[in-house]
């Protein structure tokens, strides 16, 4: 049995870390590269999962506030491509879209989640910091827009009556 790469891709949010880096708080998604498929996590306001795949590296697929950073090896899995499409589907079901939240349950925490069951090792702390640092100081989450943290938040301020949209 051959064993297969297990690779952390880490993109820079680069829109927020021109503010939060200085403060050594970088903002980051990552997903899991294995088999030629990234696996990664993002929220949506419905019941099933939020775990997607996209192109490894491809920072495009994500948005256009993101940009590949760097990529780091974790390790090693003995699991074959079946075993991990299958490990990654039961995770959709603790990682649903609608259960998705900024500081406690993101996309770092899925990476580190699936890193933990493929190889026995997490992701390198800094890369889910701010997430950490937010646990450590409770009042920081209040701090910001209820949008940013879940979906469910921000579809409720989309849908509000005083939310305006221009249509062109």
């Amino acid at each position: 049995m051959s064993r297969t790469p297990i690779i952390l891709n880490i993109y820079d949010m680069y829109w927020i870390n021109e503010y939060t880096t200085n403060l050594g708080l970088g903002v980051y998604h990552s997903g899991v590269e294995v088999y030629g498929t990234e696996y990664a996590y993002g929220g949506h306001p419905f019941p099933f999962s939020g775990i997607f795949e996209i192109v490894p590296k491809d920072a495009d697929d994500l948005g256009e506030h993101f940009k590949f950073k760097e990529s780091i090896l974790i390790g090693y899995s003995d699991f074959s491509e079946s075993d991990v499409i299958k490990i990654v589907e039961n995770l959709g079901k603790d990682f649903r879209g609608d259960k998705y939240h900024l500081m406690s349950r993101n996309c770092n925490h899925f990476t580190s989640t699936l890193t933990l069951y493929l190889t026995g090792k997490e992701i390198p702390g800094w890369v889910n910091r701010l997430a950490y640092f937010s646990s450590c100081v409770p009042f920081l989450e209040q701090c910001l827009p209820k949008e940013w943290l879940t979906p469910v938040a921000l579809q409720q301020s989309l849908q509000s009556p005083g939310f305006e949209t221009t249509r062109q």
